[in-house]
């Protein structure tokens, strides 16, 4: 068996079809069929069953692939552990967080991080919480930056702040001159724009509310802090923001609410028996030490 060998067998296995893997691979039918059928001899059993229109992994096949992605997937890992440069002056870091994190927290931490290391290539998605953990579960992430709570059993999570949210308006809203705190209760008559539901920051709002009885109207769903920040400062609209994001917008109000939202914990999240490259160390160090910028850290809180 080799490498190749593995990674026909899974080109197969997406596809469905020889011609389609022949064509992703960039080799002929007839060489991919036969290096195939080396891997099921030496194995002693078949992995694929052919007789249909299309082509499905057989209970050994799908066994056996299980297996054969994490060896893939490991062995990626050890190359990046064979160049990872320990002086930092090369290297990536693939990094990701959820949206309201890109409107705050990501720029400064880049700042930091880029006059340190200039030779290290940062690679920085955002996405959902959800897609974070599976990505880092699959070795496609090195880091993600999210919230506290349950995680994917191979995903460790490390506590960097505390981060406050609050009710947001524009200086010209009439909550941004009245005085004490707004009954979370009046909510029910303002119109708001949120982030869009598959975000975990609109988790928290709906339940917030749902625990206080309050059925929200909202007018705008976005996928963007950006977009709200924009909408919120031209329009009569509410919405929820984290504290950090409200200190750096002139135009616009945190307004308190009785009861206030409840705070949360940010997380940097790594899987847990990865290889972290120092590139990947350094930032998380960073990110520690910056923490209390951007929030209570675990040690305020103590």
């Amino acid at each position: 068996m080799e490498l190749r060998h593995l990674r026909y067998l899974l080109a197969v296995a997406e596809h469905a079809n020889f011609t389609r893997a022949a064509e992703a691979l960039h080799v002929s039918q007839p060489t991919l069929s036969q290096q195939i059928k080396q891997l099921e001899n030496s194995l002693h059993v078949q992995l694929l069953d052919r007789s249909g229109r299309t082509v499905r992994l057989t209970d050994a096949g799908q066994a056996y692939t299980h297996y054969a992605r994490q060896a893939l997937r490991d062995l990626a890992a050890a190359e990046r552990a064979v160049r990872d440069v320990q002086d930092l002056s090369h290297g990536t870091l693939r990094l990701a967080m959820t949206p309201t994190f890109t409107a705050y927290l990501i720029g400064p931490l880049v700042e930091d991080f880029h006059a340190r290391y200039p030779g290290i290539t940062l690679d920085i998605r955002e996405m959902t919480q959800d897609r974070i953990e599976s990505e880092l579960a699959a070795d496609q992430l090195d880091l993600g930056i999210a919230f506290g709570g349950a995680h994917l059993p191979a995903i460790t999570a490390t506590a960097l702040f505390t981060e406050n949210l609050g009710l947001v308006v524009a200086s010209t809203h009439p909550y941004a001159t009245r005085p004490g705190p707004i009954p979370v209760r009046e909510l029910r008559d303002q119109q708001l724009a949120l982030l869009s539901p598959d975000f975990a920051t609109r988790h928290h709002i709906d339940q917030y509310l749902a625990d206080h009885r309050v059925r929200p109207q909202v007018a705008i769903e976005a996928n963007s802090v950006n977009a709200l920040v924009a909408i919120v400062q031209r329009t009569s609209l509410a919405t929820v923001l984290p504290d950090a994001i409200t200190r750096e917008q002139p135009h616009l109000h945190s307004v308190p609410v009785d009861p206030p939202l409840p705070s949360r914990t940010v997380t940097m999240l790594r899987r847990d028996t990865a290889y972290q490259s120092a590139a990947a160390r350094s930032f998380s160090d960073l990110a520690e030490h910056r923490a209390h910028t951007f929030g209570h850290t675990p040690d305020d809180l103590v």
